[in-house]
């Protein structure tokens, strides 16, 4: 098995994709095998986020009772039921409620692994890798109170070092300067006071030096499109080592 392969099966294996039989195969192999055991709880802490970000989401109301009479229930091969001399008609309901219930049981399976592959694949566009540029923002006593990393896209994940203070009524903004004699860019708003990635289009690629920045702004932001609050924390940006 290739670490490709053994990658998308650990995936899989934490989004509850997989077989009963591949699940077992891999609990099996990280038993056995440290490195593969601590690899799948890496991708069971990088996949922590969604289980606590996503609600239950009930079906709509009246779905199987609109569903039901599309599913093609008859057995075209059987034939039509002989009614009972003796009495009133009898009609064996147990193959027809066999089929719906499996015509149920797919129809739920599809459309759970459907949102939730959707929310991975939001996930992974929205999660930067391999980093351009970092940059530690520093407050006005040199401590560091956030880390930015910097995609060649501009998506940018900022990872907050210590819960801010900020202050009632105002809200963090996270600032850069793609041009050293240039305006700032606000690339986006801290809005919940927590760590997020935040993406903006139409900025040239990051480059080492460039200079980030969060401010304290009112509620919704820059007033006039630029930073006016006080200065969380700012820092030059650097090319890591890889």
């Amino acid at each position: 098995m290739t670490d490709r392969s053994l990658d998308l099966l650990i995936d899989e294996v934490v989004l509850g994709l997989a077989s009963e039989a591949d699940t077992a195969r891999l609990e099996e192999l990280a038993a056995r095998d440290p490195e593969i055991a601590r690899r799948l709880a890496r991708a069971r802490d990088r996949f922590a986020p969604l289980d606590e970000t996503a609600d239950d989401l009930p079906l709509p109301e009246g779905f199987w009772e609109r569903l039901a009479p599309r599913l093609d229930v008859s057995d075209e091969a059987s034939p039509p039921p002989e009614p009972d001399t003796a009495g009133a008609e009898v009609i064996d309901l147990a193959p027809l409620r066999a089929r719906l219930n499996r015509w149920r049981s797919a129809a739920v399976t599809g459309i759970a692994a459907s949102l939730l592959l959707a929310c991975l694949l939001g996930w992974s566009l929205l999660t930067p890798s391999d980093p351009l540029v970092v940059a530690v923002l520093l407050d006005d006593r040199g401590e560091a109170i956030a880390l930015v990393e910097s995609g060649p896209d501009n998506t940018t994940r900022v990872t907050l070092l210590e819960r801010p203070n900020v202050p009632a009524g105002q809200v963090m903004q996270v600032w850069t300067k793609p041009e050293d004699d240039g305006p700032p860019v606000s690339l986006g708003l801290l809005s919940t006071g927590l760590s997020r990635v935040l993406s903006i289009e139409g900025l040239p690629e990051p480059h080492p030096t460039q200079l980030y920045e969060i401010t304290f702004e009112p509620a919704g932001g820059s007033p006039t499109n630029l930073p006016t609050g006080p200065i969380l924390g700012k820092g030059l940006a650097k090319e890591p080592v890889t």
